[in-house]
Order: C-alpha cells, then structure tokens, then sequence
C-alpha cells in the first residue's frame, strides 16, 4: 500500500472505526482557494476598519499595518501548508498538534473550539448578517436575533446534504464578492476628490510619524481581520490531491485577501478624510454612497449579507470535519463520528455546531465569545510554528512541501503570536482570564479522556 509521510491512503481518507462511508473528495484548488478568501473576507472589512484608523495617525502607516498584517497571516499560511501536506487528513489544526505535541494539546484546542471559537465566531457573523437583513426589512433587537437564525439553519442545511453544495455556494458567493469588491476599487480609482477634507497623502515621511508601538497595536488590529486563513486544512480529506492543493490554496487565498483589503483601504482613504474612515460605523456604504449616491446603500447592505453567509458556509465547512477526527481519536463523543449514508458529510457534527452557535447567539453572550476566540487562536497558532520546529527535528518528517523562510519565519510568527496574546491581558486582562480559563478548563478532561485507562497510546 502506498504511503504519504505516515499516512496511509486509506487513512486519509477515513479511519478505522468510522461510522459510515469514507468522505468524499470534491474539493478543487478553485473551491479550496475560494474557501480561503471567502471565509477571511467576511463583514469587518465592509463594516469597521477603524481600529487599524484609530491607532494608526497617517494613511501611509495604515496601508503599511494592514500590508504587515497580511505578510504574517501569510507566514502563518506557509507553516499551515508545509503541516497540511505532511498530514494531507481531515481535521487541519487538530492533527497538526496532535502529530506535533499531544493528543492532549490538540484536545484543548478542539474544546477551545467547540465552547468558543467556532461557534462564537459563527454567531456573531450571523448576528451581523442579521442587521443587514434589517436594512430591507424593518426588525426589532429579537427579529434581528431570529434572522441571524434563520441565516445559521440555511447554512447548515446546505452543508448537511453535501460538501459539493456548500463549496459550489462558496465559490458563487466569493466569486460575488471579489467582483464588487473590484467595482468598488475601480470607483475609487476613478474618484476625483472632491468633497475630501484632507489631502491624501503618501510617503516615508508619513511613516516616520507614527509611533512603533501604535504602529504594532494597528497591525494587530489588521490581523483579526485575517481571521480564518487556516480554515481549509480541515477539509483535506475531502479534497483532491490535498498534499498540493491545500498549500496551493492557502498561498493565493492569503495573497488574493492581502491586496484586496490594502487595494479597499486605499479606496477609503482617497474617498473620505482620514477622520471620517475613524468613525464611519459602516465604511463600505459610506464611500460607496460618496462614490455613486445614497441609493447604493442597498446594495452594499446585501453584500455584507453575502459576505456574511460566504463566512459561515466555510466555518461550517471546516468545524464538523475536526470534531469528525476528534471523534475518531476516541477524545469526541463517539456518536459524533458519523458520516452521512447518502450525502457523505459529518451531518452530526454539522447540526451540533449550528445549535450550538444559535444557543449562544440567543444568550447574548456571543461579543464576549468572539473577542475572545481571537487571542485564542494566535495562542495556539503560535503553538503550531513550535510544533514545526519539533518535528522538522524527526527524521521521520519528511514533508513534499517546506516553507519558505525557515527557520526566521516561523520564529518572527512565533513572537507575533505571543505578542498578541500578551496585548490581549494588557488590554482586556478580565475578559482574557475568562477566556484563558475556559481554555485550562478542558486540561483536566483532556488528561481523563487520555488516561491510560482509556487511551494507552495517548500522550
């Protein structure tokens, strides 16, 4: 039997004891690619880039945080597609820190998952796509809950009959999204300034103004942005040749994001004064009504709707697929390892992650749940550019692809990491002790789930 790295045929597509028949692999680099940027393309850039405005004094430093932001999400992707094909199987994150440390780490990054990231992250998109709905339906605080619902059902059920629709969806709808995008651009190539407060301005000189550390704070504030580059990889093992595919998609998706979001930022900057970007609540609609009138407006509110739903759908893509392997590890609930009969996907595990993020939109608690899944991420990103190192040691390891930049890269990705996690208990020591305890929570069930009672081969 031929063999990828350890890992047998077989064992990328499915495991022993799994329930039902092997996923299937649908996946195209196009769809792969298209799950990259429409998953990080989502809401933030069309409704509040003012962090980045707020920390940032000049337009040359702001497109330079969103420019460093991007080269390390792109670092980031590089480490993911070097891992991705080493191990080219469901599950992405997951089996990276499993292969890399512990079934028990990558345990505590499936529990930080489930009770926060995944879903939390999941409701507040809906939330937002919610409010947009609003725009063309009068709705209440409720109504608006109901139709952020309403959006995680659909998304739900489309992943439920099959992973050719939810990535055909997916395709469609980035697709949709980079041709308005790419209207807006050249709207705003073609902008005269006039109505401008301020000129606009670039060069090194700009640069020299603006503090390192509120430099640092921008960029940051630019990677939560870029929240979700990761996504694909855990999709792998229903993807077409992933051990080429995954990193092919992870390096022009994060490539494709990064000049789209300083190309947009640009545009906003030449379009309205500085101050006016700082504040504007609903940027996207601000510089499109300055570029073509009020009555754009809609049609901005129904792209954010969209990029909404093109976010969701690849979340859902990708959450059911780790549990799915979390499952097969013996660390999920075993019921949870099922695959559909007739529709090939994770449909337990699809549902379970669509209630739970309803519950959580519904108890409000949904803000609090997204803020912190951010510095929760890079926590356990930062774990995975440790992880390869450790295993760029074995002599076992021996993966088709190897990022550039090594070992500088990783290291700098490292160090970013934790930077952004120690930010987050200067700025939000409270919320970040909740959230670093609902993390250490699962330690303790990790090491009883693991034990050599029931795990024996568990480290």
């Amino acid at each position: 039997m031929s063999r990828t790295f350890g890992y047998t045929r077989s064992r990328m597509s499915a495991s022993p004891g799994a329930t039902g028949p092997p996923l299937t692999r649908t996946i195209s680099l196009t769809q792969a690619t298209a799950m990259v940027v429409g998953t990080v393309i989502g809401t933030s850039i069309f409704v509040q880039p003012s962090e980045i405005t707020s920390a940032v004094p000049t337009v040359s430093g702001i497109l330079l945080a969103w420019a460093a932001a991007g080269a390390l999400t792109f670092v980031g992707a590089l480490v993911c597609a070097e891992l991705a094909s080493a191990f080219p199987v469901t599950g992405g994150v997951y089996v990276f820190l499993r292969e890399a440390f512990s079934t028990r780490l990558a345990f505590l990054w499936g529990w930080a998952n489930v009770w926060s990231i995944h879903a939390g992250v999941i409701a507040a998109i809906a939330l937002v796509g919610g409010r947009y709905v609003g725009f063309f339906v009068p709705l209440s605080p409720l109504g608006e809950q109901l139709a952020a619902i309403a959006i995680i059902a659909a998304i739900t059920a489309v992943n439920y009959v099959g992973v050719r629709a939810g990535t055909t969806l997916q395709t469609a709808i980035t697709g949709a999204k980079l041709a308005a995008i790419t209207v807006l651009l050249l709207l705003g190539i073609g902008f005269a300034g006039e109505g401008r407060g301020d000129a606009f301005h670039l060069g090194l000189g700009e640069l020299s103004a603006v503090p390192l550390d509120r430099l640092l704070t921008g960029v940051v504030a630019g990677l939560f942005a870029f929240g979700g580059w990761h996504i694909v990889t855990y999709t792998a093992g229903e993807t077409t040749d992933p051990v080429r595919t995954v990193p092919r998609a992870l390096m022009i998706g994060t490539a494709i994001i990064t000049v789209c979001y300083v190309a947009l930022n640009a545009v906003y900057l030449r379009v309205l004064p500085l101050d006016a970007v700082r504040q504007s609540p609903r940027i996207a609609a601000d510089v499109a009504e300055a570029l073509v009138g009020r009555g754009v407006a809609g049609l901005v509110s129904g792209l954010v709707v969209v990029s909404a739903v093109g976010a969701l759908t690849s979340i859902m893509l990708a959450g059911p697929r780790m549990y799915l392997a979390m499952a097969r590890d013996g660390v999920m609930l075993p019921w949870i390892d099922a695959v559909h009969p007739r529709f090939h996907t994770p449909h337990r595990a699809i549902v379970v992650l669509g209630v739970w993020a309803s519950v959580l939109l519904l108890t409000g608690s949904y803000t609090t749940l997204f803020m912190r899944a951010i510095y929760t991420e890079w926590f356990f990103f930062a774990l995975l550019a440790v992880g390869l190192f450790r295993l760029r040691g074995r002599a076992s390891y021996r993966p088709p692809y190897r990022m550039w930049g090594y070992p500088v890269a990783p290291a700098l990705f490292i160090l970013v990491s934790a930077a952004i996690v120690a930010n987050q208990f200067w700025v939000q020591p409270k919320e970040a002790l909740i959230g670093a305890v609902i993390v250490a929570a699962g330690w303790p069930v990790a090491l009883w789930i693991t034990g050599p009672a029931r795990r024996p081969h568990a480290r």
